[in-house]
């Protein structure tokens, strides 16, 4: 199998990423593997996808510190569609929202030609951009979500403000890694102004309900073909522990990994987002909860499943891998019959 991952771009990748660790677990398991950043895809005058590819040859690596270190430095091959079976689109759009606002879309226009080419695309690329913010999850069941306006008006989070009796969170609408997220209560009302203009700079502003439970943290947990990720009857959940005094619990913004455990209420709210899921083609995706209540959902490039596979003592890793084996193989079986986002969570 020839497989494919879109990233932001080679120089910026991290050995400790998930993707990384995907794309090590596949080429291990014996696949062509390449890595392709959002800036050196291209369209080709015959119709198909190309790109500048960043790839190995068949080494055992140990690490992937070394694996990382040899794909950087690495000359890029030019591929196109043709020599694929699969491009997963791994790329985070938020990361290129100020510098390289053209890099965010490109994955998913030139996931489309991919697709159209006879490629299987991962997330369905049509759908992606529907998910390129927060917005997304708002498409989601309102009795799992909290409580959320979205605005640009100073005005109306004032408003909501004092519905949810002077505490609320704030953050902007395309973010990730907990940038720009905010606790504005009663003591700190007074930065209001300042908060809102700050996230407004990037485009518009979430106010949410705040949790009580979040001073404890959130849970990630994997969902893969719109259930739970297991493997040997461990889920791929951990919980992000908020650092002292901080709200944000992601683990870029220094929060800590511990096990978690996956109750009932969790199992339920995963399973009430199938539905749409399966509907979008959404083959991985991360959640973030808190409580009974869903905070995030992230359908590009969720992290930490190479952190939950050191904390079980599993290979989730694997468990994505093999998942993708078997779409080749429903592909290579039902041709054109069944179509991208039908493969993708299957």
């Amino acid at each position: 199998m020839n497989l494919a991952f879109i990233i932001n771009d080679i120089k910026t990748e991290k050995s400790d990423y998930t993707t990384v660790h995907l794309a090590l677990t596949a080429h291990r398991m014996g696949h062509k593997i390449y890595l392709i950043g959002a800036g050196e895809l291209a369209y080709t005058t015959d119709g198909r996808m190309s790109a500048q590819a960043h790839t190995v040859k068949d080494t055992k690596y140990k690490s992937s510190d070394v694996f990382l270190k040899v794909l950087q430095e690495s000359e890029p091959v030019n591929i196109t569609s043709d020599d694929l079976d699969v491009l997963f689109i791994r790329n985070d759009p938020s990361d290129d929202q100020n510098d390289r606002t053209w890099a965010q879309n490109s994955p998913y226009v030139f996931g489309q030609i991919a697709m159209k080419n006879g490629v299987l695309v991962l997330n369905h690329p049509v759908t992606l951009p529907n998910s390129i913010n927060k917005m997304y999850f708002q498409h989601f069941p309102e009795i799992i979500r909290p409580k959320t306006v979205i605005t640009r008006d100073q005005n109306e989070i004032e408003e909501f403000f004092k519905e949810q009796k002077n505490r609320m969170i704030l953050k902007p609408l395309q973010g990730s890694g907990g940038k720009n997220v905010f606790l504005v209560e009663e003591k700190t009302k007074k930065n209001l102004k300042q908060i809102i203009e700050a996230i407004s700079r990037d485009g518009y502003i979430i106010a949410q309900e705040y949790l009580p439970k979040a001073k404890d943290g959130d849970t990630r947990m994997f969902l893969m073909n719109g259930e739970p990720l297991k493997v040997d009857g461990k889920y791929a959940a951990i919980r992000r522990v908020n650092s002292n005094g901080d709200i944000r619990s992601n683990i870029h913004a220094g929060g800590h990994p511990e096990k978690a455990k996956v109750d009932e209420a969790m199992l339920k709210l995963a399973d009430a987002l199938r539905p749409k899921l399966i509907q979008d083609g959404m083959f991985l995706i991360g959640i973030d909860i808190v409580g009974d209540k869903l905070m995030e959902v992230n359908v590009f490039s969720p992290g930490t499943l190479n952190l939950m596979s050191t904390e079980y003592g599993v290979d989730f890793c694997k468990a994505v891998i093999e998942a993708i084996e078997r779409k080749i193989h429903y592909k290579e079986t039902y041709g054109e019959n069944v179509d991208n986002a039908t493969l993708a969570i299957l």
